[in-house]
């Protein structure tokens, strides 16, 4: 439902509001969305740490910036991430079990740094 007002606030507040959208309304109703679903997929799964991190940017690199396409491609990437997880988590030191986030937090870290490092120059740093 937000797909629309998103992409139009990527491309700055001064396109977003000529092109009819209501930043205040919008930001609040994003914000509200994003809050919202983060709480409940933690009460409902616990902290999984970064794969709510680690989807959306490893998703933008597969589909690009479209949030009609970004938003549903970055749920399948993270729940196939989560099962990877899981699944390696209870396989690898069998009958003992690692917590998923254990996993997803080893993957997180790299991942982060690498985007730091590959897009630098999107937030004004010189390498």
């Amino acid at each position: 439902m937000l797909a629309r007002p998103l992409d139009a606030l990527a491309f700055g507040d001064e396109t977003a509001q000529s092109l009819g959208l209501p930043l205040g309304w919008a930001r609040l109703a994003i914000v509200t969305a994003a809050s919202l679903t983060t709480a409940a997929a933690v009460a409902a799964g616990g902290t999984i740490g970064f794969v709510g991190l680690i989807a959306p940017h490893a998703a933008r690199l597969l589909v690009e910036a479209h949030h009609t396409r970004l938003i549903p491609a970055s749920a399948l990437l993270g729940a196939l991430l989560l099962l990877l997880a899981d699944d390696v988590a209870r396989t690898v030191l069998a009958p003992l079990e690692l917590p998923a986030g254990v996993l997803t937090a080893a993957l997180g870290g790299p991942f982060f740094l690498y985007l730091l490092k590959t897009r630098q120059h999107d937030w004004g740093v010189q390498r």
